[in-house]
């Protein structure tokens, strides 16, 4: 069992973290401005977990306060974030000015790195880069990356990324990640072929 926190703050939102990923957040509410008044204060980890349409995901992922941007006449924050590790929500807590509750901080089973996976994962995220932004990874960039720090740089869907966040297995997750950057891969292949199409005359044709 990993390590276990009662009363961690939470903050529920309709979008989802994974470790290493910067989130910006604009808090507004009083109870989630005292919320992150004391974990700035503290130094304290807050959790963001998905608050889903069918109800709350269980899997969230901590986060930490790494700059205020802006603190706003009547006391608006803007700030910064970066998630740090995953966690189960074990049980919700209801006497707190915030949301809260105890959680589980999860660990990855020990496994040896699937090799082949971990080269496809690598393959995947550099085509992406290049397809994106022109800019070309070079082998000494990718090699040292994790699934998180890759995942954490691109704009999956929630669902794609609470599918990572659930998995306690880095091949897994390099495995997941390979199909879902080849899948951007194509779309932004699509994209680019039907602007074509319609700078030249007009019409996307399809087939």
């Amino acid at each position: 069992m990993g390590e276990l926190l009662q009363d961690f703050p939470l903050f529920p939102l309709g979008l989802v973290a994974v470790p290493h990923e910067i989130v910006p957040l604009h808090i507004f509410e009083d109870r989630y401005k005292a919320m992150i008044a004391e974990c700035v204060d503290e130094g304290r980890e807050f959790g963001i977990v998905w608050a889903a349409e069918d109800g709350l995901r269980v899997t969230g992922c901590a986060m930490q306060v790494t700059e205020v941007l802006e603190r706003h006449d009547d006391g608006r924050l803007d700030i910064l974030t970066q998630g740090t590790r995953p966690f189960r929500l074990v049980e919700e807590h209801f006497d707190h000015a915030y949301p809260a509750g105890e959680v589980e901080f999860l660990d990855d089973q020990v496994e040896h790195p699937d090799v082949p996976a971990v080269e496809a994962a690598h393959e995947a995220y550099g085509s992406l880069v290049t397809e994106a932004t022109d800019k070309v990874l070079e082998p000494e960039v990718l090699e040292p990356l994790t699934a998180y720090e890759m995942a954490a740089t691109v704009d999956f869907g929630p669902d794609a990324k609470q599918g990572l966040l659930d998995l306690r297995s880095e091949n897994a997750r390099l495995r997941l990640l390979t199909r879902l950057f080849r899948a951007a891969v194509r779309r932004l292949d699509f994209i680019e072929r039907a602007q074509a199409r319609a700078r030249s005359n007009g019409k996307v044709r399809f087939g």
